[in-house]
């Protein structure tokens, strides 16, 4: 083959390869980045209407209505940080025995999927009787509602104003141990500064705990 032919070759070849580019099939779209819902002090706390173990629904609206100051607790019997506050210690009951009689509402959430520790509703309804607890367990098996809160531990602490929104997000209290139980508690201090009208002095600490039990 001559230089000359072989120029031509090149040539042509060179010309060809856009077009070839514009018959490719366009690449797919990426995807977009699942979200993470991320509740913050001052967000709009999302309804929800919950049964508990006993049968009895339970609606945040409705206790918001009823001018309540609500408190969330994630919840499963099976992690140690749960029997830590509930069995160990008495930190939740005493919480909410010290603070109830001034409209606040407790309530126990379990977002754990069927099959997953701490699931399922007999579990529940025992943990329940043994750990004396004062207030009642709502099942979320779905995981719905703790993924709208982004409930990350158990426990993972919320407080609802009357209001409707969160005043409060995160621990307990300040021992991330598996037994003792810290100096400070942040619940306590929380819903004293909300019942009386002042701003929380820490609206929003890092929850400890086992990971929330979800579903795939």
């Amino acid at each position: 083959m001559t230089a000359h032919r072989l120029l031509t070759l090149a040539f042509a070849l060179l010309l060809a390869v856009p077009a070839l580019a514009a018959d490719a099939p366009a690449a797919a779209p990426a995807a977009p980045a699942a979200t993470v819902t991320t509740l913050s002090p001052g967000d709009k706390a999302p309804d929800f209407t919950l049964t508990d173990t006993a049968g009895v629904q339970h609606s945040l609206a409705k206790y918001l209505a009823d001018g309540k100051v609500v408190v969330l607790e994630w919840f499963n019997p099976d992690c140690p940080f749960i029997i830590k506050h509930h069995k160990l210690n008495k930190t939740m009951n005493e919480t909410f025995i010290f603070m109830g009689h001034k409209g606040v509402v407790w309530l126990a959430i379990n977002s754990s999927a069927a099959g997953k520790q701490g699931a399922g509703l007999e579990r529940n309804q025992a943990a329940h009787k043994e750990y004396e607890m004062t207030f009642p367990i709502l099942m979320d098996e779905s995981g719905k509602v703790g993924r709208a809160y982004g409930a990350k531990t158990t426990p993972h602490m919320f407080i609802i104003g009357k209001d409707g929104k969160v005043a409060y997000t995160g621990a307990i209290d300040d021992d991330p141990s598996p037994t003792q139980c810290g100096q400070r508690n942040y619940v306590i201090s929380a819903l004293r500064a909300v019942l009386e009208g002042r701003p929380v002095p820490e609206p929003s600490t890092k929850p400890y705990g086992c990971s929330v039990k979800y579903g795939s």
